[in-house]
């Protein structure tokens, strides 16, 4: 199949994933009729175009960094979770951010920009926003009573998931691609999502 530069495509594959822990919008337009991702076999021939700034490369390589962190929680959550409604929300993380890192990683190497940082690091200092999960926070997780799992895996990932939300809002505000910036707002959007319905578990 044909590489296509399709910023709508974006926005239409992640809500579909999401949408078996519940998490995409119920009130969010849908895609245009002439995008549907059964149409897109993998998501890696999504091109993202020549046109990025320094901001576009950052958010992709901070949030490959954040949705691999998000894996290895959510591995432990699937299956160390007592309620099924924890367990189908860290499978359906599990499938979506999978195919996400394998998209941003593409784009950064059509860019010929390494998918890692050098480092680890805040984007408080250069852009006012926030520090990344602690690995010691996140092993934590295999240790933790079974008791205490799923209220310390909760509150962990809901605070992860609000850093990808500031870290898509950062793109949105400064990116230069608009196929970075429509897939940032769907990020936007489903973390929201997401961490509306951890705080409801959180409650129950």
């Amino acid at each position: 199949m044909k590489r296509r530069h399709v910023a709508a495509l974006i926005v239409a594959a992640a809500p579909m994933l999401l949408g078996a822990c519940g998490t995409a919008r119920d009130d969010a337009p849908p895609p245009p009729a002439a995008v549907q991702t059964q149409n897109v076999k993998n998501v890696s021939e999504i091109t993202a175009g020549s046109t990025f700034n320094d901001t576009d490369v950052m958010f992709l390589q901070m949030l490959i960094d954040n949705l691999e962190q998000g894996q290895e929680m959510a591995q432990t959550a699937a299956k160390r979770a007592t309620r099924p409604e924890v367990a189908d929300l860290a499978k359906a993380v599990q499938v979506t951010q999978a195919d996400e890192i394998k998209l941003m990683k593409s784009w950064l190497a059509e860019w010929d920009k390494p998918a890692e940082l050098d480092e680890r690091v805040s984007l408080h200092a250069d852009h006012g926003g926030m520090p990344s999960t602690g690995d010691k926070e996140i092993a934590s997780l295999k240790t933790v009573k079974k008791a205490q799992f799923e209220t310390a895996f909760l509150n962990l990932f809901l605070a992860h998931q609000h850093n990808a939300v500031e870290f898509a809002q950062l793109e949105l505000d400064k990116g230069g691609n608009e196929l970075a910036k429509s897939f940032a707002e769907r990020v936007k959007q489903s973390r929201t999502d997401q961490v509306q319905q951890m705080l409801k578990l959180l409650a129950g």
